[in-house]
Formats: C-alpha cells, sequence, structure tokens
C-alpha cells in the first residue's frame, strides 16, 4: 500500500515541481524571537492540526517524512531510521551544508516522496513520525497514525507545506527531547539574518520579485513561503504587483505577455528543471528593466539554489552566506 494525496497524484506532482526546487513556510513566532519550548523531559505533548500528540518516552526510531524534518532531527542529534528525499538530494538525502558530524552514521531507509510506502514505514517499527512540514491531508495523517505511533504533522492552524522553520524547529525539538538544542540553532539563524541585516542596511525597503523559471513558463512566489520570508527578513519588501496576483497557491504563473510584473528593485531567480543560462539568455527575460539595469541575480549554482529554496534553519544559513553578497552586488550596479 502507497499513500498518495486525496487530490490526485497530478496536483500533487505539479506542487512538487514547483516546491523541489530545492519550500517553505509561514506565519511563526515573532521574527527575533525564540519559541517556546519544552524543556526536553517525557512525556511531552506537541499540539497540531489533528490535536495534541503525546510522546511518552524519548524516541529511539524515528521516521522523518516532512519536508526537511530529517534535516532538522539530524541538526539537533537524532539519526532517522527512515526518511523522504524532498530536494531531491539523492542518497541518504542530506543536504551538503548539513555538518560532517551531523551525517548519518547508518544511511536511512528511503521512503519516497509524492508517495510514502507504508510497508517499508511499518517494518521499521517507528515509535515516532515526524510530518511536520506536508500536505495536512486526513487520509495521509489517518494512515500513518493507524500505525499507532505518534504523528508530529503540521502545527495548529497549519497549511500544506507552509510550516516554517521556527514551527518545524521547534515542533521537532520537543517532540525528539532536544529543546535546548533547538534553542540554540533558533539563535543562531537569528543571530545570522542580524549580522546580514546590519551589514546591509541598503536592502531595507527595496521591492523584490523572488521568482523561477521551468520549461516553458515563468512564475513568482507570493508571501507565505520561505523565499519570500528569507528577502523579507533581510529587509525588503515583497512586489506588491506580484502579491496582487496571488491565489491559492506558492506562486503565480507569469506570461510572455506579463513580464512587467518580474520589474523591481531586484529580481532573483531559481531555474526549476531549466538551466540559468535558459533564464538569463531569453530576451523576454532581458527585456526587463531591472534586468536591463543589472539588478538581476540568476542562481545558477544548484547547491545555491537548493540551500535558498530549503527553508531549513541551515538552508537559510547557507543561503544568505552565498546569496546576500550576489544580491548585494546587484544592487549596487
Amino acid at each position: 500500500m502507497r499513500f498518495s494525496g486525496r487530490r490526485g497524484r497530478g496536483a500533487l506532482a505539479a506542487m512538487l515541481l514547483v516546491l523541489v526546487a530545492a519550500l517553505a513556510g509561514c506565519g511563526g513566532p515573532e521574527p527575533g524571537k525564540a519559541p517556546v519550548v519544552g524543556d526536553g523531559q517525557f512525556p511531552v505533548t506537541v499540539p497540531t492540526a489533528f490535536g495534541d500528540v503525546t510522546i511518552p518516552e524519548r524516541p529511539q526510531r524515528v521516521v522523518a517524512l516532512g519536508w526537511g524534518d530529517a534535516e532538522v532531527a539530524l541538526m539537533l542529534g537524532v539519526q532517522p531510521v527512515g526518511a523522504a528525499d524532498w530536494l531531491p538530494i539523492g542518497g541518504d538525502g542530506v543536504p551538503p551544508w548539513l555538518p560532517a558530524d551531523k551525517r548519518y552514521a547508518t544511511p536511512p531507509t528511503m521512503l519516497g516522496t509524492m508517495e510514502v510506502d507504508m510497508e517499508a514505514v511499518a517494518a521499521l517499527e517507528p515509535d515516532l513520525i515526524l510530518d511536520t512540514r506536508a500536505s495536512g491531508e486526513r487520509d495521509r495523517h489517518d494512515l500513518l497514525a493507524g500505525l499507532g505511533v505518534p504523528v508530529v504533522s503540521i502545527p495548529v492552524g497549519g497549511q500544506a507545506y507552509r510550516t516554517n522553520w521556527d514551527q518545524q524547529l521547534d515542533m521537532i525539538g520537543k517532540a525528539l527531547g532536544r529543546t535546548a538544542e533547538a534553542q540554540q540553532v533558533h539563535a543562531d539563524v537569528e543571530a545570522k539574518f542580524r549580522e546580514a541585516t546590519a551589514a546591509h542596511p541598503e536592502f531595507a525597503g527595496k521591492t523584490v520579485v523572488v521568482g523561477s523559471k521551468m520549461v516553458g513558463s515563468y512564475g513568482a512566489y507570493v508571501n507565505g513561503g520561505s523565499r519570500v520570508d528569507l528577502m523579507e527578513r533581510l529587509g525588503f519588501v515583497q512586489s506588491p504587483r506580484v502579491q496582487a496576483q496571488a491565489g491559492e497557491g506558492f506562486s503565480v504563473s507569469i506570461s510572455p505577455e506579463r513580464m512587467d510584473l518580474l520589474d523591481a528593485d531586484l529580481v532573483l531567480m531559481s531555474p526549476i528543471g531549466v538551466s540559468a543560462a535558459d533564464i538569463s539568455n531569453d530576451p523576454l527575460f532581458r527585456s526587463v528593466p531591472a534586468v536591463q539595469a543589472g539588478h538581476a541575480v540568476v542562481l545558477s549554482d544548484s547547491e545555491i539554489s537548493q540551500a535558498f529554496s530549503s527553508g531549513t534553519p541551515l538552508g537559510l544559513v547557507r543561503a544568505v552566506d552565498e546569496v546576500v553578497p550576489l544580491v548585494a552586488q546587484a544592487l549596487a550596479r
């Protein structure tokens, strides 16, 4: 038996194509303020969209299925026995920005991404399933919960794939009994943002379009995803014209006739299934005024693009380190 969302494979595949640039979250604790977490003692109770979940004792066999859940668990010192590879990285799914001492000693069983192999999950005999950044569908949750172990799903009031890094870190830290470690990671990420904004006051108030190009189409991300959140944390302002087009998804499509929507003080683009040159050399893209002025960044390095798209704590740190200098150079032109 394999899990497939009730909306059907086609809709989920379309969402995954946008996600797989390497996703994102929304609505979390106030920036600069560490989330409230437990003290690492068991039992612990974690509120989720499907009710409070109690973990009776420190988990020993963790399965991590949500976007970035395995990475966060590893960062906190816990090695999942099973995982999903959302970016996708390949192999054991560990991104290159994870330190060597946080990687797997024993590779996990890879359990699928769009579809979760439920027999394989059950065979691992988990005592905790993490699914904090996922579709949040009731049938997915019920299948996982049917295995008779605690399932930490999306947060209360959460939306599909929009659990942000604060919430994910808070929930996983509490569920694993690693709250002190989670608080330290949170403090480190916040310090990174403070350092970057202090070094680049010129970012404040500048409009930004965070976009992508896939085969045959352009798109721009709207509020509620980690890419736009990251740029706003650096002081930028989401393009009002792009945001005015927002619907229920993470992004809006941009037709060849509306390439003007990409124009802003800064344009930051990621290739998805195409090369960076397919963007940089496209006459349509080059016709955008901001691009003509040199105020555009195309993320040509796949590792940097994945970090920028990851929405995980260490992914954000890597993105700030690598993307901020590119942005500063583009704005200075």
